[in-house]
């Protein structure tokens, strides 16, 4: 078969990946309605437990009470952010405001959409998405949202990304993206990267595509390669880890029969799991 990738230019694989993003088909996976069951049990599970777990034990409680400042970089159709906005509610845990981005103009447009849909009215006024490239986050926010660069900056408290970075080590701007990351938290602020774990034998998207593009196209970095961006960038690595045994693409039956047998396989292979996670906070170097 033709191999649809013919070289491993950036310009050429942005064009790629832009080209599956802004597909009806990314609609239907990347928004809540149609994603699936397996995403759904994931938000309320494995991944809300973990930015529930960072709200709760490393944003410090000044900051909490002021309200807390939210980013997700790649952020789809906006399922994954507002689910956060939601459940923060409901826990109590204020929010300020928060912001997602991603390179697709198709997804943001579905992301606002699903903003209307899903929360309330004095919800959705603290929500705001943009078109931005995760190596540029902060000069295309600032540009598409006409807000000034020096109120961006230092200003957030969590910064996640799910199934994105993997994008900036294909495109080889990982270093920008989380220097990036690093400007805009504030001292002590959060980053949470969840991706495809290089280790996984079976993620059917990968199979597929080496049938149809180049070994760019869909590289996995190792978990080592997932943390270094943001050690060199100057973050404390708080967590680095593999986890997780449900597909986001699963189904009721296959949610269920993954999540039964999650204890096993968590134990027998750990490093053999679905997703990587790297969990880093800012650390700022003061002059004496």
């Amino acid at each position: 078969m033709k191999k649809t990738v013919s070289n491993n230019s950036p310009a050429k694989l942005t064009g790629e990946f832009l080209e599956e993003y802004n597909s009806e088909e990314s609609i239907r996976r990347y928004t809540k309605e149609t994603a699936g069951s397996g995403i759904s049990y994931l938000l309320d599970h494995d991944y809300g437990d973990i930015y529930l777990e960072v709200l709760e034990k490393y944003i410090p409680q000044s900051r909490k009470q002021k309200g807390i400042r939210l980013w997700e970089f790649g952020c789809g159709g906006g399922m994954n952010l507002l689910h956060l906005v939601s459940v923060m509610e409901r826990r109590g845990i204020a929010l300020d405001c928060a912001y997602g981005t991603d390179f697709s103009e198709t997804l943001i447009e579905a992301a606002k959409r699903e903003t209307k849909k899903y929360l309330t009215p004095e919800q959705s006024k603290k929500v705001r998405f943009c078109v931005a490239r995760n190596e540029n986050l902060l000069e295309d926010v600032t540009k598409g949202l006409g807000i000034d660069k020096n109120v961006l900056l230092g200003s957030c408290d969590l910064v996640f990304g799910v199934n994105t970075i993997r994008y900036s080590h294909r495109l080889m701007n990982e270093n920008e993206c989380a220097a990036e990351i690093f400007n805009l938290l504030t001292e002590k602020g959060v980053c949470v990267v969840i991706d495809m774990n290089s280790k996984f034998p079976a993620f059917r998207s990968r199979v597929r595509d080496r049938l149809t593009k180049e070994a760019k196209a869909y590289y996995l970095p190792s978990l080592e390669e997932y943390a270094r961006p943001f050690t060199s960038a100057g973050f404390e690595i708080l967590k680095k880890e593999n986890f997780c045994w449900i597909p986001h693409s699963a189904g009721a039956r296959l949610t269920a029969v993954m999540k039964a047998l999650t204890p096993v396989l968590s134990t027998l292979a750990p490093s053999r799991a679905m997703r990587s996670l790297v969990i880093g906070r800012k650390v700022v170097q003061h002059r004496p």
